[in-house]
């Protein structure tokens, strides 16, 4: 009959444990009247309870720190820490002592060892210490792998090794929103969800622009001369909260004029999100780039540049428009001016507006006059390009309010 031999013991352990800050433990009072069977038992245990507070036991809840019971979640952004003890357990000395620490992702693997030196010697009862840490940036199963190789006094030499698997989860959920305006303008709404279960401190969302785009944040108000944020001083987001974030993004001076205006997919920037938990662990997440497809204008586009909000009943008031060759070929341009119901144009219809060159253009300045009150859409402006005999159309170019004469305006 065949024995297989025994598995040969090492004469090192290995120990890996996860650092992690402590967490927050909460008491919950339970309370009863004195003429109940517990009597003041109840409320005496509540008063010899350091987490309570003297005088109100049973009115506030108490917290204190508790030591970690698992191995606890581990969210994309944060900073994974571990703690690595080889220990020699045997009477005898061992030689060069090498550990390895790699963490395995579903991508890639990353050598976390602080030193790749071995140690000459290790003697019975003492340890090698190595404290690694590693800013998660994936999702999904990952995998530590500590190595140990060494040799004993009978230079034999031995290795083994530990695995250890955790999952990183999402901390939050992103979605994002592009809004485009009358002019070259791109507003981005970011909605950001707290997806854990415990709250967080904000501590910065910014959108870092693309080097086509300069960015203002629309997140912040001016209140008696101090800049505050639109979320007031408290910037924590509760579990399954969600909070909005609005930016303002124009294109550089130099990206508008060399194409005339944007087409196409253009990156837009990414978004950077740094926020603490609890007891302040950090976190941090940084978006891939987004892209935002630029809206199709034709080969002419219509713009204004200048309208006035409120207007008087039959007195002439003055817009200026932007005419834009978005083509790649020249156009000979007429413009022609239709009036509807309520509102007129002053001028001369047919007008020759000249050449315009590819990604070239012209202002102009029109009169118009409303015969009707109420709220009132600039319609009926018309270009023709002589050259292929083709008419563009531009209706309900913007609204503007007709109010009587005999009404104060104010600004």
């Amino acid at each position: 009959m065949e024995v297989n031999p025994p598995k040969q013991e090492h004469l090192l352990a290995l120990k890996v444990m996860r650092l992690t800050k402590p967490t927050l433990f909460t008491n919950i009072p339970v309370t009863c009247e004195e003429k109940d069977l517990p009597g003041d038992l109840f409320n005496q245990l509540m008063r010899d309870d350091p987490s309570t507070v003297n005088g109100a036991e049973i009115l506030m809840l108490g917290e204190m720190l508790t030591l970690p019971q698992n191995f606890g979640n581990i969210f994309l952004g944060e900073t994974f820490s571990s703690y690595i003890s080889v220990h020699n357990d045997s009477n005898q000395v061992v030689k060069d002592i090498l550990v390895k620490a790699d963490l395995q992702t579903s991508s890639q693997r990353l050598n976390l060892s602080a030193s790749n030196a071995a140690v000459a010697e290790l003697k019975p009862d003492c340890c090698i210490d190595d404290v690694i840490h590693h800013e998660v940036k994936e999702i999904g199963t990952h995998i530590l792998v500590c190595a140990v190789s060494y040799t004993t006094q009978g230079g034999e030499k031995m290795y083994f090794r530990k695995f250890f698997k955790f999952q990183v989860l999402k901390p939050l959920d992103v979605k994002t929103k592009f809004y485009n305006a009358e002019t070259d303008e791109v507003f981005l709404e970011a909605q950001i969800q707290n997806i854990t279960t415990s709250p967080m401190f904000m501590e910065k969302v910014s959108l870092e622009p693309s080097i086509m785009y300069n960015v203002a944040e629309l997140n912040s108000v001016n209140q008696a001369g101090e800049c505050v944020t639109t979320f007031g001083s408290r910037t924590y987001l509760q579990p399954m909260d969600t909070r909005q974030y609005l930016y303002c993004l124009k294109p550089k001076k130099e990206f508008a004029e060399k194409a005339g205006i944007i087409k196409g997919v253009t990156v837009i920037g990414k978004l950077d999100i740094v926020w603490k938990t609890n007891l302040g662990e950090r976190g941090r997440l940084q978006t891939s780039q987004l892209q935002r497809m630029a809206p199709g204008y034709g080969d002419v586009r219509l713009s204004l540049e200048a309208i006035p909000d409120t207007v008087n009943l039959e007195e002439p008031f003055h817009i200026t428009c932007k005419i834009t060759n978005c083509s790649e070929r020249t156009m000979d341009l007429v413009l022609e001016m239709c009036n509807t119901n309520s509102i007129h144009w002053c001028g001369i219809s047919g007008r020759q507006l000249g050449k315009l060159h590819p990604s070239s253009s012209l202002c102009l300045a029109l009169t118009l006059l409303s015969s009707v009150q109420g709220l009132q859409s600039v319609s009926g402006l018309r270009l023709t390009d002589t050259f292929l005999k083709r008419t563009y159309e531009y209706d309900d170019i913007a609204q503007v309010c007709v109010v009587s004469s005999a009404i104060k305006v104010e600004s």
